[in-house]
């Protein structure tokens, strides 16, 4: 429960109490970010300390751990920061964005996993047995889990997708289609006096643009990846061929465009693919 607990925090830290000023310049605002790492694993460390480590030292349950948490984060911080501005990434490089991404919060959570094993005697080795075995596992550490793997289908991911989709440029954000229009007139004098029709032709072609609400679209993707979840843990698989087929119904003006509809079908296969994969996850634990 403990090593759950702290990760929870630290998704708590960083994906929540974060801003989205704080990502921009994090060089910055790095000490305030820490400030909220430090902050969080207290209040787990100290609870923990006082209903379940009482036998053991304040300093080798709660000093050295939340110390060892806090300092890694920040180093492993100011690494990323300054390798992101030697390696200098450029708006077209979204793969190794998302890359980087996901290395540095893997490298968090193991750094979680081996504060456990130092400071109170966790076995990495025998977590995988542990969450075989529902008995070990128990209904507060299943809970959660559970809530982990909620934030990090929606969140989390989200974050994720939107670094490695980048951004679109406006006119393809707010593209709702385009039509085209003919207005043929016939002109009376000429028809009276020859055997042909003489006509002016004018086409019109019209690309029409919305406005475009991006909350709106962040909370389509939470409810499709948590949706896909579930449809995985309860091994409805071709349901989830429904979601792909709604979200193409209401996006098929857009499909006109290749550009968008690349846009399209990666952020929905990304989404798929996170949503699949957690479901098993969480299957494979709890079942």
């Amino acid at each position: 429960m403990l090593l759950l607990s702290l990760i929870l925090a630290h998704l708590i830290a960083d994906f929540y109490l974060q801003t989205d000023e704080m990502v921009v310049d994090k060089m910055k605002n790095i000490k305030k970010h820490i400030g909220h790492h430090f902050f969080v694993n207290l209040l787990v460390l100290t609870g923990f300390y006082l209903f379940s480590f009482k036998e053991m030292s304040g300093y080798t349950s709660l000093i050295f751990p939340l110390l060892f948490i806090v300092s890694s984060h920040f180093f492993i911080d100011i690494l990323k920061i300054r390798l992101l501005d030697t390696i200098k990434i450029n708006n077209e490089e979204n793969l190794k964005r998302a890359s980087f991404f996901l290395i540095d919060q893997l490298i968090h959570v193991g750094l979680i996993l081996l504060a456990g094993q130092i400071f109170f005697g966790v076995n990495l080795a025998g977590i995988h047995e542990f969450f075989q075995n529902e008995n070990e596992l128990g209904t507060i550490n299943s809970v959660l889990l559970i809530i982990i793997v909620i934030i990090l289908a929606t969140t989390v991911s989200g974050h994720m997708i939107k670094i490695l989709l980048g951004s679109l440029p406006n006119q393809l954000l707010t593209f709702e289609g385009k039509y085209t229009f003919k207005n043929e007139r016939l002109e009376a004098q000429y028809a009276k006096n020859h055997t042909g029709n003489r006509a002016l032709t004018e086409e019109y072609n019209y690309t029409i643009f919305s406005k475009h609400d991006l909350s709106r679209g962040k909370l389509i993707g939470y409810i499709e990846r948590l949706l896909v979840l579930v449809l995985t843990f309860y091994s409805a698989y071709p349901a989830i061929g429904f979601i792909v087929a709604a979200k193409s119904i209401a996006r098929f003006k857009q499909m006109d465009d290749r550009n968008w509809a690349e846009y399209f079908l990666l952020g929905t296969l990304t989404s798929m693919f996170i949503g699949i994969t957690l479901g098993i996850l969480l299957r494979e634990v709890l079942t």
